[in-house]
């Protein structure tokens, strides 16, 4: 599978959290024989601050793979991880993290900061802008029909 085929899987989740209020944001988690072990979108609108769908994603793959070390998978996530999400890819020991739409706001992967630039003990692998202008699309016109 490719980085584009895992992209549309987050994408179709991102999708599922804008029909629910959310902002559109869809995460998997891909293990190193290519399944998909972890699925998440944001929820943070039933009154959880940190329901990103990245951390939806990694408990669900902890809970398939009955581990917390996610060693060897990869996050795959629509938007650019925030602070909180980057130090949660860190601390899954996820050995990749590829995103789709920069956040210049908040992004700690580039957008804002880039937490994966510092003295860490563990190198994670980041690609970005994976399917970017179809990210961004979604997001985009989420927040048009809000304002």
């Amino acid at each position: 599978m490719t980085p584009e085929f895992y992209m549309r899987e987050a994408l179709a989740l991102a999708r599922e959290a804008a029909e629910a209020g959310e902002a559109p944001v869809g995460a998997v988690v891909v293990d190193p024989e290519g399944r998909i072990v972890g699925r998440g979108r944001n929820r943070t609108e039933e009154r959880d601050a940190t329901a990103h769908a990245e951390l939806e994603a990694i408990r669900d793959a902890s809970r398939t793979l009955g581990r917390w070390r996610l060693d060897g998978c990869a996050l795959y996530v629509t938007l650019e991880p925030c602070p909180m999400c980057a130090g949660a890819v860190y601390n899954a020991r996820l050995a990749e993290l590829r995103y789709g739409a920069r956040d210049p706001r908040a992004g700690a992967c580039g957008g804002l900061f880039n937490l994966f630039l510092e003295p860490l003990d563990r190198k994670i692998k980041v690609y970005g802008g994976v399917l970017a202008p179809e990210c961004r699309e979604v997001l985009t016109e989420f927040f048009r029909g809000r304002r």
